[in-house]
């Protein structure tokens, strides 16, 4: 008999529980969604008699939420009446067994001069914790002196988080649970690799491939040698235990792959409101690891980049009546950068079309000899097919920009407002390119365009696009003037 095989008979007969027969753990079905936690589902073998049994599993995390465990038999012949259920993850460690041997004296293994050579030394652990205090020989020391060593007959060994049920059967059964739980200390996201080719850049769309990875995280205290997988994308509302307990203590009520090869692709499917990704496959997932899956993979992807100006940096600064000199200078910008945004259509004719959970997404350039550089990344939103994915890869070292305000006059009497802007927009580069000047028209719900040396486009209620062409080497200024009334 090999020594776990002993530890667990011990274990087993302090506990007044039968030793059950060695078997590898059930596979363990696993829903990973995106703000740390998960939803567990395995199987614990019953074998009920008629009366009470007492029924334990240790094929749990040490995250586990208790009240959130469901049992039962999927099948719906058994009946399972749970009478009682505890829950323990307070698996033994080091600090543990120093707590529980204080004020005793243990013995400690101390490593000699010499390879292999050690003696043991006597111990008494006047105080555990973080910071242990052993008195040696009658000196206090703040330093283990050796390696612990502790009695082998210890109570209270817990060598895995353990689920213990009392189940009350009318009659005897034999059969296989279905057990659920919520667990903390899992989470996934998503990565997106773009690279685009080498050539002139901002005159039309580029071709790039795109890839995409999930990254799998377990920090929930347990390995799972066999795990089949999910991903759930999606705001799915789960309450925090913090927040959960501040209301409870308020009186508040709450309600409640990869792609290639011959390897079998991730596949998603809408489920309720969220979107679901099935890795198909059983992977072994330990605790601490991390775990990437290509599970997008496209080429001849449409990526289209264009510059953008905006000299307020999107924040809206409102006029307010009667106190105009406190924005009056609003016009002055201090934002001379110019954002360089991809955009990317997430369609089947762009050789994409599924729906993207949200994530990183970088960007990659070749050179002429083909080696790639990283010229810049952002976050995306979760992107239904059909959409379009938006994000900024940073500031264009050669366009710059500079937005002044050259008038301003109020007559709270007549209720208007007169504002000319002048934004000066510059090109380094040896080809033209468009810049987008974004203008937010903030100062009251009521504007007009009186006067303007460019055409534009209205995005919203209070926000106007003017796409100039600047020369190679050269500048444009664009001058425009607002009516506000109220």
């Amino acid at each position: 008999m090999n020594r776990w095989s002993i530890a667990l008979s011990a274990l087993s007969m302090l506990l007044c529980l039968p030793v059950a027969a060695q078997q590898p753990d059930p596979a363990t079905q696993l829903t990973i969604y995106n703000d740390n936690f998960a939803v567990a589902r395995t199987t614990v073998p019953l074998d009920l008699h008629a009366g009470v049994n007492e029924v334990l599993t240790t094929n749990v995390t040490s995250q586990l939420e208790p009240d959130s465990v469901i049992l039962r038999d999927a099948s719906g012949k058994h009946p399972i009446r749970v009478a009682e259920q505890n829950y323990d993850a307070g698996v033994v460690t080091q600090p543990w067994m120093l707590e529980k041997y204080e004020g005793k004296t243990i013995d400690f293994q101390v490593t000699g001069q010499h390879p292999g050579e050690t003696t043991i030394v006597q111990g008494k652990i006047v105080r555990a914790g973080q910071d242990p205090l052993i008195e040696v020989n009658g000196h206090l020391q703040f330093q283990l002196p050796g390696l612990p060593i502790f009695p082998a007959t210890t109570d209270g060994l817990l060598l895995k988080p353990t689920l213990r049920w009392q189940i009350d059967a009318e009659k005897p059964a034999k059969f296989d649970a279905e057990l659920d739980y919520l667990t903390n200390g899992m989470s996934w996201d998503a990565t997106y690799n773009v690279v685009v080719p080498e050539q002139a850049v901002g005159t039309g769309p580029e071709l790039a491939d795109v890839t995409g990875w999930v990254t799998i995280r377990n920090n929930s205290g347990t390995d799972f040698p066999k795990a089949t997988i999910q991903l759930m994308a999606g705001d799915v509302a789960k309450i925090r235990e913090d927040e959960f307990r501040g209301r409870a203590m308020a009186g508040y009520g709450v309600a409640m792959g990869s792609g290639m090869g011959t390897q079998i692709a991730v596949s998603q499917k809408a489920f309720d409101d969220f979107h679901l990704y099935d890795l198909h496959r059983t992977v072994a997932l330990r605790n601490g690891e991390s775990k990437q899956v290509q599970f997008l993979e496209a080429a001849n992807v449409a990526v289209q980049r264009n510059y953008q100006f905006d000299g307020s940096n999107g924040q809206p600064i409102n006029f307010y009546p009667g106190y105009h000199d406190i924005n009056r200078a609003f016009g002055n910008a201090t934002n001379t950068k110019v954002a360089i945004r991809e955009e990317i259509t997430n369609s089947e004719a762009n050789h994409l079309g599924m729906p993207l959970p949200s994530g990183r997404l970088r960007l990659y350039r070749q050179e002429k000899d083909g080696q790639m550089q990283f010229v810049g990344e952002s976050m995306v939103q979760h992107t239904p097919a059909g959409q379009t994915v938006q994000v900024v890869s940073g500031n264009a070292f050669d366009l710059t920009a500079a937005r002044h305000q050259t008038d301003f006059h109020v007559d709270n009497n007549a209720h208007y407002m007169d504002e000319t802007i002048e934004v000066k927009l510059s090109n380094a580069k040896d080809q033209p390119v468009t810049i987008h000047d974004i203008e937010h028209l903030n100062r009251s719900q009521n504007w007009d365009i009186t006067e303007k040396s460019s055409d534009f486009t209205k995005h919203d209620s209070n926000t106007i696009d003017f796409p100039i062409v600047v020369p190679a080497k050269g500048s444009i200024t664009l001058t425009y003037s607002v009516r506000y009334t109220w």
